[in-house]
């Protein structure tokens, strides 16, 4: 067994080893960006009343950043409920996304119609979770797989029966099963048509979603490897949905970490195992079971997080894990930190990320930058409050101005018109003062 393989703790069967017993493992070599994902966002309305008005929406995804290379394997990890899925039919174009761009190959193909996403449906594809209902029970296994010929209006060298029986071949089915139906097979068996069908098109982007939690784990094995060879041999590239850690460890190359429609933490996989920077990543990886008792840390402790997930309805301010998060200040519960890269190849949206103290200078720098930029904005926030308040109060005092001018104005007015009178009285009295004198003189 292959030390990836001892890493993710998963029984590699025997028809998984080649001749000489070595387990087929993967090693893709990065290339150009094949898929960019630009703040995607997904809002499912919520709507009440008669006249059914929108009185609110789910944040299933809320603006996410990141890119897949050609020939690697994206694992994106979280509790249900975080956005996974609806993120893997967003990019499929399965879903019309709220806001954000994807590209593929370079082009934007957010808003494209029914027949200009024709085209692109060639090279992208999707392996749905469940094996059961994926596959329609009425139709051959020979027409399920061969339907993207049909939709595409392509016609395979040989024939359909012919390549529909190389696709069986290549996932590990008997090509005489081509004319059987879908309930004659197991559940490891119905999502190996599910792959078969993936492949019709030879496709070059792959999002498998969920693609061996309905399975059981011998079976997850033999899935897990399969999906390996394929893409050594067809040179694939994948995005693997999935909440199992050690399948994920064990198939990919790159690791998202998403909780509440967010991308919490984005690395590669040997530095998120090894020392992951978010609290929420840590008590994720605290969770996963070690059964070999020779390679459990004595040190290492399970960390139970408190309290409930919050609603995507409603989603706390700030970082949406300081609700639960033990390392959570105030700052967490305002600014909603950005994702940036700390670390070489790991990203984390953390105000106080783990494993961090013995970094280069630099990247405590890079941290106190962070932090200061968003410091920053809150004082911006509250110095414009301020000058909003400042200027209302101004406002207030220019429109009580003109009501006191005209207060004094007319108590000036009312003072010099007493005044008169007043003169007026004095100067009536003063002819008779000089009468009386007179005739007090002439006696």
């Amino acid at each position: 067994m292959s030390e990836k393989a001892k890493d993710a703790e998963v029984t590699i069967p025997a028809q998984a080893q080649d001749e000489g017993g070595a387990t087929l493992t993967k090693d893709a070599a990065p290339g150009e960006v094949l898929l960019k994902v630009t703040g995607l966002q997904k809002h499912f309305p919520i709507r009440k009343g008669l006249l059914q008005r929108q009185v609110g929406a789910v944040r299933a995804v809320d603006g996410i950043d990141f890119e897949v290379r050609s020939g690697e394997t994206l694992g994106v990890v979280g509790e249900s409920g975080c956005g996974k899925s609806t993120m893997g039919r967003l990019i499929t174009r399965l879903l019309e996304p709220t806001a954000g761009k994807v590209e593929f190959e370079g082009k934007d193909i957010t808003h494209l119609g029914v027949s200009g996403m024709r085209p692109m449906r060639r090279d992208v594809q999707m392996i749905f979770q469940d094996p059961y209902s994926s596959l329609n029970p009425r139709h051959t296994v020979g027409t399920i797989i061969s339907a993207p010929f049909k939709l595409q209006g392509v016609t395979p060298e040989g024939g359909v029966k012919k390549e529909v029986q190389r696709l069986l071949s290549v996932v590990g089915l008997n090509p005489e099963h081509y004319n059987r139906y879908p309930h004659e097979f197991s559940g490891g068996q119905r999502q190996r048509i599910g792959i078969a069908r993936a492949l019709a098109l030879n496709p070059k982007l792959v999002v498998a979603d969920e693609p061996v939690s309905a399975l059981d784990v011998s079976i997850q094995a033999q899935v897990v490897n399969l999906l390996d060879d394929l893409q050594q041999e067809l040179g694939l590239t994948y995005v693997i949905i999935a909440h199992d850690l050690s399948v994920v460890r064990h198939v990919s190359d790159r690791i998202a970490v998403m909780y509440l429609g967010k991308i919490v933490e984005l690395a590669d996989r040997d530095s998120l195992y090894s020392a992951p920077m978010h609290p929420y990543t840590k008590a994720l990886m605290s969770a996963v079971p070690i059964p070999d008792p020779k390679r459990r840390n004595a040190k290492s402790e399970r960390i139970l997080l408190t309290g409930d997930v919050p609603s995507p309805i409603a989603p706390p301010s700030g970082c949406r894990f300081h609700t639960r998060c033990w390392k959570a200040t105030e700052i967490c519960k305002t600014v909603e930190p950005p994702l940036l890269e700390l670390k070489p190849g790991q990203r984390v949206a953390c105000h106080h990320p783990e494993n961090f103290e013995d970094q280069a200078p630099q990247d405590t720098v890079l941290l106190s930058v962070a932090k200061q930029a968003a410091e920053f904005v809150a004082d911006e926030v509250l110095a414009e409050s301020a000058e909003t308040s400042a200027a209302v109060a101004a406002e207030l005092r220019t429109e009580e101005t003109p009501a006191e001018e005209t207060t004094v104005a007319a108590a000036g007015e009312s003072t010099a018109v007493e005044s008169e009178d007043a003169s007026e009285t004095v100067a009536a009295d003063e002819p008779d003062a000089s009468r009386e004198s007179g005739t007090d003189t002439q006696k």
